[in-house]
This record gives C-alpha cells, sequence and structure tokens, in this order.
C-alpha cells in the first residue's frame, strides 16, 4: 500500500497548450502530497518545447486526439488507487488530495469526489458547483452531497470503479462527457459526492474559445439521455434540450441521430430508483 499522500495519482489531457500544461505541472509539483502525474498530449500538432519541466511528470503523447477518453489511458498508467483529473488550466489546492483519500479509505462505495472548483482570480465558485451544493439529494450518511453528475476538472474517481464501467466514451469527444460515466458508477452501486472540503482550481482563458463544445454537449446529452433514460423521459428531456438550443440544435440532433443504431443497441435503462432521483434533480 502506498503512503496516503501518493495514493491520489493526477492525470492532465492537454492538447498544444504547453505553456498552460507548465503553469498547471508547477502547481501540482508544489502540492505537499507530491503526488505522481500522468500528461496525456491529446494529438497534438507540435511536440512539447524544449523548454518544457515535466519534473518527473510523465508525458504520453496519442497520435490522434482522442477526447476525453485520453483520461482513460492515463488511468490505465497509473498504479494508484484514486486518480485526480486535471485539465491543463486546472490543479488541485494543498491538502484536498490527501482528504479525498482518507475520505476513499473510509468510504469503501465511495466512487466519485466532486470538488470545490474555484474559477478564476477572484476564485469565485463554478455555477455547476453551485448546483451540486444546492442537490435536492440527500443521503443518511457522509461524506458531502449526492450528486449525480460533476466536472472532471475538478474529480476523483476511485480507479477501479472508473476502469470497470469503462471510463469516458470515446465517441463523446469533450463537452458533457461526464453525464454517461456518472450514470454508470451510480448504476454500478457507487456514490458520487460533492465534498466542498475537497478544492480545485480552474484559471481558464477568455480567449481561448472552444468551437463546438456547446454543440458536442447537446449532442453527448442526447445520447446519454437515449442509452440510459427510460424511452418518455428520453423523449421528453430532448424536446427540453433542444427547445431554445439556437443554431445549435439542428446540427447537434443530426449528429445524434448519426449515432442512432449504436446508441440503440447500448440502451441499458437505469434503475427506477435512480429515474427518480434524476426526475428529483430536473424538477428542482
Amino acid at each position: 500500500m502506498p503512503a496516503r499522500s501518493t495514493q491520489v495519482g493526477v492525470v492532465i489531457v492537454t492538447h498544444d497548450r504547453w505553456q498552460r500544461l507548465q503553469r498547471t505541472l508547477t502547481q501540482l509539483h508544489a502540492l505537499p502530497e507530491r503526488p505522481p502525474v500522468v500528461v496525456v498530449d491529446n494529438g497534438s500538432p507540435r511536440g512539447p518545447p524544449d523548454e518544457l519541466r515535466l519534473a518527473g511528470a510523465r508525458l504520453v503523447r496519442l497520435a490522434d486526439d482522442v477526447g476525453a477518453a485520453a483520461r482513460n489511458v492515463g488511468s490505465l498508467l497509473l498504479d494508484t488507487p484514486y486518480v485526480a483529473f486535471s485539465d491543463d488550466d486546472s490543479w488541485w489546492a494543498a491538502g484536498s488530495l490527501l482528504r479525498a483519500a482518507d475520505l476513499f479509505e473510509r468510504h469503501d462505495r465511495l466512487g466519485v469526489i466532486a470538488a470545490r472548483i474555484l474559477v478564476g482570480a477572484q476564485r469565485e465558485l463554478d455555477p455547476t458547483c453551485r448546483l451540486m451544493r444546492d442537490s435536492p439529494l440527500r443521503a443518511a450518511d457522509d461524506p458531502g452531497r449526492p450528486v449525480l453528475g460533476f466536472l472532471a476538472c475538478g474529480a476523483i474517481v476511485r480507479r477501479a470503479a472508473f476502469l470497470d464501467v469503462g471510463g469516458f466514451d470515446p465517441r463523446y469527444g469533450f463537452g458533457g462527457e461526464e453525464e454517461l460515466l456518472a450514470l454508470d458508477l451510480a448504476s454500478a452501486g457507487w456514490q458520487l459526492r460533492y465534498v466542498p472540503q475537497v478544492v480545485a482550481h480552474h484559471l481558464p482563458s477568455a480567449e481561448d474559445p472552444r468551437p463546438g463544445r456547446e454543440r458536442r454537449r447537446l449532442r453527448n446529452a442526447l445520447w446519454s439521455s437515449w442509452r440510459r433514460r427510460p424511452l418518455r423521459r428520453a423523449a421528453a428531456r430532448s424536446v427540453r434540450l433542444l427547445r431554445g438550443s439556437g443554431r445549435d440544435g439542428l446540427p447537434a440532433l443530426l449528429s445524434a441521430l448519426a449515432g442512432t443504431r449504436w446508441v440503440l443497441a447500448d440502451r441499458r435503462v437505469a434503475s427506477s430508483e435512480l429515474e427518480a432521483q434524476l426526475r428529483m434533480l430536473e424538477s428542482n
């Protein structure tokens, strides 16, 4: 068993953003936990600059951009029981990885810790974290607030649970890729909890547009609905998602329809208990 301070490894996925990666690596290497770090280069057209200081982190370069599934690659390369995900513009607060390891050790059905994510230089609470904090779901036991979703740049997973359910779907790319994974982990009996005492920092750039991200997010939400929700609920949610989606709606719908055959072949409807929790969240 590794020392508790090294029970959590970190996986960073990057694509041609070496300067930001350097900042994140500097932050992670300064942590008292000294976590092992795997950097997965998601098919960058250019290699890392000579001045990039990995300082012990392992760099793995993929030939192609495989989207969020690059996190699966990094997780397979780690041998720690828990894996924290970072983007190349996010990192973990000092002490948070150790706190997470303690929680995983004390709660053997805990599958995901969703951290409190502080955004920008002003350290404002991420809007998704606000929703998780105010979740109507309740549990009799600690830790934290039960949730059925998370943001990957502020999530720590039990590695075995994550890999057992298949990790992130390679067809989803980036944009709402967490939803399906969250549902599959919950269906497998794993707890997902928002724990505000575990903190991640996110410093995105306003000058870094990500074309197509909203379209993919909408398409992925449609796919996840039809793969895991009862037909009537999937149809109702699809209408809600597409209503008011603007110019992204039709392209997202067409992209989702292109996957109809494999989506229907993979339909595994969530339990009635899980569906009731989803409906509670949607009506909140």
